[in-house]
């Protein structure tokens, strides 16, 4: 999928991956810390995330068609080379948010229930909402940083009057 409408795909789906990949990254440490929110949120947020980690590959297609349309320029490349790694972000918060939904999931079972990620474990617990909180903070870094290039690579020409 190289247009819509018309239009270059990118353009359009660049879109869904910067409201939902920080949407699903705040989710995730929401869930993480506050047990309440996992209940209800943490299994829609597995599968948003999930989601994002389809949407990212479309995109990234869609921009290097986008690329390789346009002259070459070295403020495209640059961001074209970081929204490379919105994937590893992608992936890294949807890794994240199936653990917290899994673990909240396992945690209502029955205490003779056999638990993989250790539900009522304090340690296991402290030590995912950590790593929850710093791979949201990062996914957020990484979209801002994607988009804060991309808007450069866009709008520097016209900002120059060209």
């Amino acid at each position: 999928m190289q247009t819509i409408n018309g239009l270059p795909a990118h353009v359009l789906l660049v879109h869904a991956i910067v409201v939902l990949l920080p949407l699903s990254a705040a989710l995730l440490a929401l869930t993480a810390i506050w047990p309440a929110a996992g209940r209800r949120l943490a299994g829609p947020n597995a599968i948003l995330a999930v989601l994002v980690v389809v949407l990212v590959p479309i995109t990234t297609s869609a921009g290097e068609f986008l690329e390789h349309n346009l002259r070459p320029n070295s403020l495209i490349h640059r961001h074209a080379e970081l929204g490379d790694t919105a994937i590893y972000a992608a992936v890294a918060v949807a890794v994240l948010a199936l653990i917290v939904w899994w673990r909240q999931r396992e945690g209502r079972g029955t205490p003779t229930k056999r638990a993989y990620l250790a539900p009522a474990s304090s340690t296991v617990t402290a030590l995912v909402t950590v790593i929850a909180f710093l791979v949201a903070g990062a996914a957020v870094y990484d979209v801002v940083r994607i988009g804060d290039s991309g808007a450069k690579a866009s709008w520097s020409g016209w900002a120059q009057g060209s």
